[in-house]
């Protein structure tokens, strides 16, 4: 097939680490023998002039490429944008989190995105979690949405050894928001009094965890660097109040790491009891009670890696491969 893939994410030389996910189910694809063209946006910076960028970008390509399905990552407005920009072509749309929540909150976005949904042949959700969520707030979905997660490169993502003996060393991967609920996970760790935590990733809560006994800010990294992380750590913690899917734990999973994460959204539907805990992310007193039983696993943890196995993005990008075809051919989900 010729397939397009329209995207508001993809690394780039300044964001290095922006839509991985995105960039690793291209490279699939491509790797089982299709002709995929990008139309991206491949860094953060530019405020909502990006968007007229984009849609520029992906009717050039389109009209130059002549794809025979486009496959958008987003809902909006990136899923409206690859429906502009080649008209008549069979549209398939990633939903991935944060575009459900404003189809939620918003109504002039849920009313665009009604009409994205409309438009496409199948909307994939990244978990069932999100096509439960994505259902509640847009009828059209109804019958149309496929989970299929984003998966994890098991050749990139391999066991590594046990990291030092000693102390538990925790490690959070994510930006420092609200959303990540890293404050309550500082304070569960400051409970522990054993230990280290390192934070990777920036945002405006830096400034709140600075200083803090036993805790250690990278700052943001390029995704490649994140298996080295991942090795100096036992535990990888995503207490997130709510988490759409959880990359960056299925990631530390296949390392054989494991792991602490939320109850609300889709790491329910991978994180096994011997591969991890799953907390409370408003209970600080869980949170905390969930790290000591975290660090009790064994370490390395090969049960982590069989339940991130399942999810292997090859795998994945075989059953992505079957929602484009049946597009492609004019067949509903």
């Amino acid at each position: 097939m010729r397939i397009l893939v329209v995207s508001q994410m993809y690394p780039g030389a300044e964001d290095p680490d922006l839509g991985t996910f995105v960039e690793q189910f291209e490279v699939a694809l491509r790797d089982r023998g299709h002709a995929v063209e990008l139309a991206v946006l491949d860094r953060r910076a530019g405020g909502k002039r990006r968007w007229f960028e984009l849609a520029r970008l992906a009717r050039a390509v389109a009209r130059r490429f002549r794809p025979e399905v486009v496959h958008a990552h987003f809902l909006f407005p990136t899923g409206a944008i690859a429906a502009f920009a080649a008209p008549g072509v069979p549209l398939v749309v990633t939903a991935h989190g944060q575009d459900v929540a404003n189809a939620g909150e918003h109504l002039s976005i849920r009313l665009a995105t009604r009409a994205v949904v409309r438009r496409a042949a199948t909307v994939i959700a990244v978990s069932d979690y999100l096509r439960r969520r994505l259902e509640e707030s847009v009828p059209e979905a109804h019958g149309k949405v496929e989970v299929i997660d984003s998966g994890v490169d098991l050749e990139r993502f391999r066991p590594l050894p046990a990291a030092s003996d000693g102390p538990p060393v925790y490690l959070c991967i994510g930006s420092l928001t609200e959303r990540k609920n890293v404050l309550r996970l500082a304070d569960a760790f400051g409970r522990l009094r054993d230990g280290t935590l390192t934070f990777v990733g920036e945002g405006p809560l830096r400034s709140q965890l600075e200083g803090r006994a036993g805790i250690t800010l990278t700052g943001a990294i390029p995704h490649d660097r994140v298996p080295e992380q991942l090795a100096r750590s036992h535990v990888v913690c995503q207490p997130s109040l709510v988490e759409p899917f959880g990359q960056a734990l299925l990631e530390a999973m296949a390392c054989e790491r494991s792991v602490v994460a939320t109850r609300v959204g889709g790491p329910r539907e991978f994180v096994s009891p011997q591969a991890g805990v799953l907390v409370d992310p408003f209970d600080e007193d869980d949170i905390a009670a969930g790290l000591h039983r975290a660090a009790a696993l064994p370490r390395p943890n090969p049960a982590a890696r069989e339940a991130a196995a399942v999810h292997d993005v090859r795998r994945q990008a075989a059953r992505m491969e079957e929602v484009l075809l049946r597009a492609a051919r004019g067949q509903q989900a």
